[in-house]
């Protein structure tokens, strides 16, 4: 504990920044906590308040069980890697960490939640003593979880898939921030908190939520029951202590990757002519630089975070809308946007590695190809994911005669997108850096980033007006049996406004790809 409170010390003594951002962090907790505590007090009394109760308990146990994977450099002062040399055995290893969990802002953001959940189910001196227990083992066993997740994956998290996973963040918050509006706006409705009966009915026996149902039991006299449920609680928490310490005493006495050397098992090396999706691609430089486009896509931090970007808020946003009651049949139109973006700044993904790839184009020809390839492998994930985001919108929407309509304008969108992405990486290329955080353009480029996708995107709509003007003139002359026209026609527009976008860029591409590396080299 001594040594927990002296490195906290001594880290918010290293700058005035850093001590500004932890008293804001602190304040904005309690805040929080106390705004919700206020709102527990209020439901005393509520019929319904045991099920948000134990629901509540539920998602912050989830949250402390996650937040390792994504935030793993969030407690350095935990780490129990820094304590190996250490003379300190495994158990008393976890019990002192466990003890030295509690301080900080997330655990006492819990203990204020737990006793809110307390008082708010907590009638009599005896469920006033079952919940002091109550409150004390919903914490102890969140940090116990947060730790052991964290002690078990910790050759995950401090390796790239890691880093991956930190990138990928606040992609998770942003969707798990809808959800978590939608749940709100239906538990604010009359009755809503009806709806968490069914399951309060199953929490009430799963820890740690079966320690405030507890004090639910102590109410009704039912002091069996009520023991049995903390029971359940400090089972879990023993069991959590036990994982953990095998975890800890396998990270001390087990040698890593670094330590070990890498051996290739015999019959196992891969296939020099590819395997798996590298055997279905086209042939020549077409398939080759879609296999490497994926691949980006795959490994590469930055990539992987625009992808994963955009196909999670491609999703969520039409299912959003629609929940909400704010949808209809061109939501879809938001995954093809969002899809149809990660074709600007093509080259700016190679950064200064692309002076291997300008080694290989010697005409216009050659980059009509490169282009092509780049194209076609952001199509091969864009194409079935739009359909697959059109099929779930209108199944919320139950809307089926809208399909050709929706399908077909989304299609004509990404292509118009690919396009303008392919005249825009020509035009207006902008490094990324790679150990920026999450800035996406060197310093000095982001006003070029925002005119290149700003424009792209203007650009964009003005291809689709054909089609659009056409949908509109269909719905007010009441042309509807002629609707199913707009999906074949909105692929082959589509189509054509890609090959055109690709036929205008390869031209200048080849001609100015010194001044392009120069453009992606500077981050």
């Amino acid at each position: 504990m001594r040594l927990k409170l002296s490195l906290l010390r001594n880290g918010l003594r290293q700058s005035a920044g850093r001590r500004a951002v932890w008293i804001i962090s602190l304040v904005m907790a309690l805040l929080f906590a106390a705004l919700h505590l206020l709102g527990l007090i209020a439901l005393r009394g509520n019929d319904h308040a045991e099920a948000l109760v134990l629901s509540l308990t539920a998602v912050l146990t989830v949250g402390w069980a996650v937040m390792p994977l994504f935030f793993a450099s969030g407690d350095e002062t935990l780490d129990p890697t820094r304590l190996v040399m250490l003379p300190l055995r495994p158990g008393r290893l976890a019990l002192s960490l466990l003890t030295a969990s509690l301080v900080g802002v997330g655990p006492l953001f819990t203990l204020v939640l737990a006793a809110g959940s307390v008082v708010a189910v907590a009638h009599g001196p005896a469920a006033a003593v079952v919940g002091v227990v109550a409150a004390a083992l919903v914490v102890l066993v969140c940090v116990a979880l947060s730790r052991a997740v964290a002690a078990a994956n910790v050759r995950l998290l401090t390796s790239r898939r890691g880093r991956d996973l930190a990138l990928l963040s606040g992609l998770f918050i942003a969707v798990g921030a809808q959800f978590v509006s939608l749940a709100v706006q239906r538990l604010s409705a009359p009755g809503g908190l009806r709806t968490l009966e069914p399951a309060a009915d199953v929490l009430r026996w799963l820890p740690p939520a079966s320690a405030p149902a507890a004090v639910r039991s102590a109410n009704e006299g039912a002091y069996g029951a009520a023991a049995v449920q903390l029971a359940l609680a400090g089972a879990a928490l023993a069991l959590l202590v036990w994982w953990w310490q095998r975890s800890l005493t396998g990270l001390m006495t087990s040698p890593d990757g670094s330590t070990l050397q890498a051996a290739t098992a015999p019959g196992r090396e891969r296939s020099r002519e590819g395997s798996g999706l590298a055997r279905l691609l086209p042939a020549g430089r077409t398939g080759t630089v879609m296999e490497r486009t994926l691949r980006y896509g795959w490994r590469d931090p930055k990539a992987k975070t625009g992808w994963a970007s955009a196909l999670g808020i491609g999703l969520l946003l039409p299912v959003v809308y629609t929940l909400q009651g704010n949808g209809g049949p061109y939501v879809a139109c938001w995954a093809a946007g969002l899809l149809g973006i990660q074709m600007y700044n093509q080259f700016g993904q190679d950064g200064s590695a692309f002076w291997m790839v300008a080694q290989t184009i010697s005409s216009r020809r050659d980059a009509y190809l490169e282009l092509r390839g780049r194209a076609l492998a952001l199509a091969l994930v864009a194409v079935p994911y739009v359909v697959l985001v059109v099929v779930i919108s209108l199944a919320l929407l139950g809307d089926w005669g809208a399909f050709p309509e929706a399908l077909g304008v989304s299609l004509a969108l990404l292509g118009a997108m690919l396009a303008t992405g392919a005249l825009a990486s020509a035009h207006f290329p902008y490094s990324i850096p790679q150990d920026s955080g999450f800035k996406n353009a060197a310093p000095g480029q982001a006003g070029l980033a925002w005119i290149s996708m700003l424009g792209g995107l203007a650009v964009a709509a003005v291809l689709c007006s054909p089609l659009l003007a056409l949908t509109v003139w269909l719905h007010l002359s009441g042309g509807h049996d002629w609707l199913w026209l707009l999906l074949p026609l909105g692929v082959g527009h589509g189509w054509a406004m890609t090959l055109l976008g690709l036929r205008l860029a390869a031209p200048r591409t080849a001609s100015r790809l010194p001044e392009i590396l120069t453009a992606v080299a500077k981050g």
